[in-house]
C-alpha cells in the first residue's frame, strides 16, 4: 500500500502532466499554483476519506487523478469574485455563527414567477433582514410531477420555464452584492429517469452500465427490501420500480428519482463535477438532499450508515480544496442520534434541526414543553465551528421525529402521542385550532405526517384571534434559540393553505403541495397595517429580527436551559452567566404564571428587549397567552 505521501506526490504528477499538455498551459499553471496550496492542506483527509470506500481497487490512484483534474477545472472556471470570497471566508470560518443571518426559502416561480422575479424582490429581501436565500429546486427536470423539482435531469441547466444559467449567475451576483448568500440545493442521491446518465445506462452505455442499482429480476430486490423501510408508500411498495423492459431500479423516493450507486467511484466523480459547477454559479451554502440514503448495503436498513458519513466528508474535502467559500447543509429527518452525526466542521457545517420543529408543534398542541424544554437542555449544543438552521415549516411535511427514548423519561409515549399529534394537526380532534392535511398516511404503520402552512396549522385559516401570536411564538424559539432561523416565505404575513394543487394532476396525489402557496400579493399589502393579520404576523417577526440582529448575545448556538417553573413556559438563557439574555415563552392560549423562586438567581428587573419595558422578576413574572419576553439580564 503506498503511503500518503507518495499517493499525494503521484496524483499532484499526474494533474500537472495533464495541464502541462493543454494549450492553456500557462494560465493553468499560474491556477494551479493557487489550487495547490490548498491540495496540498486538505488532500491527506481527502485522502482519508476516499481509501475506505475505493482503496482496494486497482484504479485508485486513476481515480483520484481524474477526480483531482475535475477540481482543477473547477477551480480554473471560477470566477475571480467568488475566489476573493475563498479567501475572506477562509479568514472568518465562523462568519454563518453571527446574528445578524437570516435565512428564507422559496420556489422560484411560486414566489416570483421566474429569476428575474426573484431579482426584483431584493428590496423586500432586505425589508425583512434576509441574508441567506434558499431557493427550491430549479434546474431542469421532467414536466408534470418532478417532486418538486427534487428529480433533476440536468445539473448543467436551468428548468427553461424559470429562466437560464446566465440569470442565476446574474441573480447570484445581485444577491452577494446586498449580503444575501445563495443556498441551492445538492440533490446527488437521484436523479431523475430523464438524466443522461439513466437514458445511458438502460441503454447499456458501458460509460453508465453501474450508476445506477439496476437488477435483472427481483432476486436482489426482494433480499433488499426485507430489511429497508418504505418512504412513499403511496408511490411504490418497497425501494424499487419495474421498468418498461422487466427489470428493476431502486427508487427510493418516486418511481422516476433513480438512486445512484456510489460504490462506483465514476459517480462520485461525475456527482463531485456537478457540485462544482454548481459552486461557481455562486452557492454559498448546498442543501444536502437525502444524505441518510447514499449508501447501500444488502442486510441493513439502508439509512445512515458510515459510508454515506464518508462520502459526505469527501465532497466536502473536496470543496474546501476547490471551492471554500461553499457550506454543506444537512436533510437528515431522521432519530435524534443518527442527525447530529452529519454535523462537523468536516462533514456538513450546517444541519436542519427537524427535532425542535416538530416539537415547537408538539408543544403547541398539547400546551406543555415538556419534550421541548429537554430538547434543548440535552440535544441543542453542537460544535462551536457548526449550526443548526432552525425552523418552523418548511416544503416537506412535518413527521414526529421525537426520540420515544426520550419521550418515556416524561411519562410519554410515542405512539400514541404521534397518533394524537395526527389527529390534532388534521382537525380530527375536538377543540383543534389546526387545518392541516395528512400527507403518507399509511394504515398498515400507523404513520402520518402533516401537510400546511404555518397559518393554517396555527388557526389563522379560521379566522382564529390568537392566532396571529402562535405564528410568532413558534418564529421567536427559532430566532432566539441560537442558530440561523430560517422563514418560509409567505409565513411571516400568515399565508393560509392552498387547496388549488388538487386542480392539478401531476400535483393532486402529493398533499405537501398545500403549504407550497403562490405568493399572495394582498398579504404582502397588508404587512405594514398592525391591525391586520399580515400585519400582526410581519410586525412581530420583524421586531425580533431587529432586536437579535442588533444584540450579539444571540451570536452562535449555546444556549442554558432555564425550568421556568410552569409546564406551559419554556424558558432558556443565551450568552454567559451575568451577560445573558433569558428568554421565555408561554405555549398555552390562557395567562401563565412563573413562581418568584425560580428567578432568585436572576437580577430584581430586566428590560423586555422586544417591546423596551421593564419587568420585575423576584414577585414573578406574568405572561399573557403565547406571550413571549426576551429579557436583558446583563449587568449595566
Amino acid at each position: 500500500m503506498l503511503t500518503i505521501a507518495h499517493q499525494t506526490q503521484l496524483a499532484h504528477q499526474h494533474v500537472k502532466t495533464q495541464l502541462a499538455a493543454r494549450p492553456e498551459a500557462k494560465a493553468a499553471r499560474k491556477a494551479w499554483k493557487a489550487f495547490a496550496t490548498r491540495l496540498e492542506a486538505h488532500f491527506p483527509t481527502l485522502l482519508a476519506e476516499l481509501a475506505p470506500l475505493y482503496g482496494a481497487r486497482a484504479d485508485f490512484l486513476d481515480f483520484l487523478a481524474s477526480l483531482l483534474a475535475t477540481a482543477f477545472d473547477a477551480w480554473n472556471a471560477r470566477p475571480a469574485d467568488l475566489q476573493a470570497l475563498d479567501v475572506q471566508r477562509e479568514k472568518d470560518p465562523r462568519w454563518f455563527q453571527s446574528q445578524k443571518m437570516l435565512g428564507g426559502v422559496c420556489y422560484v416561480d411560486l414566489f416570483a414567477g421566474n429569476l428575474k422575479g426573484v431579482q426584483k424582490q431584493i428590496p423586500y429581501f432586505k425589508e425583512l433582514g434576509l441574508t441567506y436565500l434558499h431557493l427550491m429546486p430549479l434546474f431542469k427536470c421532467p414536466a408534470g410531477n418532478s417532486d418538486g423539482g427534487y428529480a433533476v435531469s440536468s445539473y448543467r441547466e436551468v428548468n427553461p420555464a424559470l429562466g437560464s444559467m446566465a440569470d442565476l449567475q446574474e441573480l447570484a451576483a445581485a444577491l452577494r452584492a446586498e449580503g444575501i448568500s445563495l443556498v441551492l440545493d445538492f440533490i446527488f442521491n437521484h436523479t431523475s429517469d430523464e438524466h443522461a446518465w439513466a437514458t445511458g445506462c438502460v441503454a447499456g452505455d458501458p460509460q453508465y452500465a453501474d450508476f445506477y442499482y439496476l437488477f435483472p429480476d427481483r432476486t436482489l430486490p426482494d433480499a433488499y427490501d426485507q430489511t429497508v423501510r418504505e418512504i412513499f408508500p403511496d408511490q411504490h411498495p418497497g425501494a424499487f420500480s419495474q421498468l418498461p423492459d422487466g427489470r428493476w431500479v431502486w427508487t427510493t423516493f418516486n418511481s422516476f428519482q433513480w438512486d445512484l450507486n456510489y460504490s462506483n467511484p465514476a459517480v462520485f466523480t461525475a456527482m463531485a463535477g456537478e457540485m462544482l459547477a454548481i459552486a461557481n454559479l455562486g452557492t454559498e451554502f448546498l442543501r444536502m438532499d437525502a444524505v441518510a440514503f447514499v449508501w447501500k448495503r444488502l442486510g441493513t436498513v439502508c439509512e445512515n450508515l458510515p459510508e454515506a458519513h464518508t462520502v459526505i466528508r469527501a465532497f466536502s474535502a473536496l470543496v474546501r480544496i476547490a471551492a471554500p467559500a461553499m457550506l454543506f447543509k444537512s436533510e437528515a429527518i431522521v432519530h435524534p442520534d443518527d442527525v447530529v452525526k452529519y454535523i462537523s466542521p468536516q462533514e456538513c457545517q450546517l444541519s436542519y434541526n427537524p427535532l425542535q420543529m416538530a416539537l415547537l408543534w408538539n408543544s403547541l398542541a398539547t400546551r406543555e414543553v415538556n419534550l421541548l424544554q429537554q430538547a434543548l437542555e440535552q440535544r441543542h449544543n453542537l460544535d462551536p465551528d457548526t449550526c443548526w438552521v432552525n425552523y418552523v415549516r418548511s416544503h416537506d411535511d412535518i413527521g414526529w421525529t421525537f426520540a420515544d427514548e426520550d419521550a418515556i423519561q416524561l411519562g410519554i409515549h410515542g405512539f400514541p402521542h404521534r397518533q394524537f399529534l395526527n389527529r390534532f394537526y388534521v382537525n380530527r380532534f375536538d377543540g383543534s385550532f389546526a387545518r392541516g392535511v395528512p400527507f403518507q398516511d399509511n394504515p398498515a404503520t400507523g404513520d402520518c405526517r402533516i401537510s400546511g402552512t404555518s397559518a393554517s396549522l396555527t388557526g389563522v385559516e379560521q379566522g382564529d384571534p390568537l392566532a396571529p401570536a402562535r405564528v410568532v411564538l413558534l418564529y421567536s424559539v427559532a430566532l432566539s434559540s441560537g442558530g440561523m432561523p430560517l422563514i418560509y416565505l409567505g409565513d411571516e404575513v400568515g399565508t393560509p393553505n392552498d387547496n388549488r394543487y388538487l386542480n392539478d394532476p401531476a400535483k393532486a396525489g402529493d398533499s405537501r403541495w398545500v403549504h407550497r402557496p403562490a405568493r399572495v400579493a394582498s398579504l404582502y399589502a397588508q404587512r405594514k397595517k398592525t391591525h391586520t393579520v399580515p400585519g400582526q404576523i410581519f410586525h412581530g417577526l420583524r421586531r425580533m429580527v431587529e432586536v437579535r440582529s442588533a444584540n450579539a448575545v444571540f451570536a452562535g448556538g449555546h444556549l442554558t436551559g432555564f425550568r421556568a417553573g410552569n409546564p406551559s413556559v419554556l424558558g432558556y438563557l443565551r450568552g454567559m452567566p451575568g451577560q445573558h439574555v433569558l428568554v421565555l415563552a408561554n405555549f398555552s392560549d390562557l395567562p401563565q404564571t412563573c413562581p418568584a423562586v425560580v428567578f432568585s438567581a436572576q437580577p430584581a428587573e430586566a428590560v423586555d428587549l422586544l417591546s423596551g419595558k421593564p419587568r420585575a422578576l423576584h414577585d414573578g413574572v406574568a405572561l399573557a397567552p403565547y406571550e413571549v419576553l426576551w429579557l436583558d439580564c446583563r449587568a449595566a
